[in-house]
């Protein structure tokens, strides 16, 4: 009897031996989602290409469509809401989530948050953008928060995180994602919302890693690896790193050097042309890890600092390091192709 079943496993062996040969082998699964990028409205229809080339590597797309006025006004910018481009971006698999951005005059957003009847009137009105479309949810970028009186600011603070907590269940009652864009909280910073509070109502929590140097100051990197790891440290203190998406600049800006006039923007494709333009070799900044090229302009000397594939690749290994797998990229048909091939290797 033993040598009988003996002989019936080693048959039964043979026949799953020849089964698992003959089987196909399955390729690895593809990695997880991890770029987010916003799709700016004055460039739609190429961003939108740029979203479905690269959709494999796509989870959400937020299209910058849309603007608060007031209260109970929500505007939508020139092709806000296009069906087409909903749909064929829910077609590829990629989440739709819009941006609503506000740009009031000092102290109207201060007199929203602060009251609570125009706090609920402003979060039917942002229900009722999510309600217009298909969408999967809103995006918030509100940051007006800094013309506010330091008296009163504690105040807005605390305003800001009721109406994001208030609006973030109201939107999960539906199922709909809520996500919230700030900026980044250093030593340095002054104003900033209540990212504890933020970050346990939201799903996401994306934090605009860029403008260290703006186009009103000094000529100056957009970020520095040192940077990042100063903001990470402090987010991930006290938001849950699943929820956090690192906002990452495919841009620059040209400042005439000794000028006190606004920089001009520069896409990092823009930028990369115009240092081939005037011949000034390629280099990443020891310091920040990001190009940077002088120049002569008639009898203006200008200098361009900006973000590309290389410096992205030196900045990633801060994500890695504080377990922070999420990006988000301002913005479609602004970045050089590689940068594609970077955000794939993490």
């Amino acid at each position: 009897m033993a040598r009988r079943i003996h002989r019936r496993a080693l048959s039964v062996l043979a026949v799953l031996l020849t089964l698992s040969a003959a089987a196909p082998v399955r390729s690895a699964p593809p990695p997880p989602r991890t770029v987010s990028a916003w799709l700016p409205y004055w460039g739609q229809e190429a961003a939108y290409r740029d979203a479905l080339a690269h959709a494999a590597q796509l989870r959400t797309i937020s299209p910058f469509w849309y603007e608060t006025k007031s209260a109970t006004s929500v505007v939508g910018h020139p092709g806000a809401g296009e069906q087409r481009i909903i749909k064929g971006l829910h077609d590829k698999g990629i989440q739709v989530v819009p941006t609503v951005m506000e740009q009031m005059k000092p102290g109207a957003l201060a007199a929203v948050l602060t009251s609570p009847t125009r706090r609920a009137a402003h979060v039917k009105a942002l229900l009722a953008v999510v309600n217009s479309r298909a969408y999967d949810g809103i995006d918030l970028d509100y940051e007006t928060i800094a013309p506010t009186p330091e008296a009163k600011y504690p105040a807005v603070r605390a305003g800001y995180a009721v109406f994001v907590t208030d609006l973030c269940a109201r939107l999960h009652a539906l199922r709909k994602q809520c996500f919230v864009t700030v900026t980044p909280k250093t030593r340095t910073t002054g104003r900033i919302w209540d990212y504890r509070t933020l970050g346990a109502a939201a799903d996401r929590m994306r934090i605009m890693a860029y403008n260290m140097h703006h186009a009103q100051g000094e000529p100056g990197p957009l970020s520095t690896p040192q940077w990042y790891d100063e903001i990470l440290a402090r987010a991930t203190a006290e938001v849950p790193r699943a929820k956090l998406e690192m906002g990452l600049p495919a841009y620059g800006w040209d400042w005439a050097v000794g000028s006190k006039g606004r920089a001009k923007h520069l896409t990092s494709k823009e930028a990369d042309t115009l240092r081939r333009k005037v011949r000034a070799p390629y280099a990443l900044d020891p310091g920040s890890r990001t190009p940077h090229f002088t120049y002569k302009d008639g009898g203006t000397r200008r200098t361009v600092w900006y973000q590309d594939a290389r410096g992205t690749a030196a900045h990633l290994p801060v994500l890695r390091k504080y377990g922070v797998p999420h990006t988000v990229l301002w913005a479609l048909g602004f970045e050089q192709p590689e940068l594609w091939r970077t955000l794939a290797a993490g």
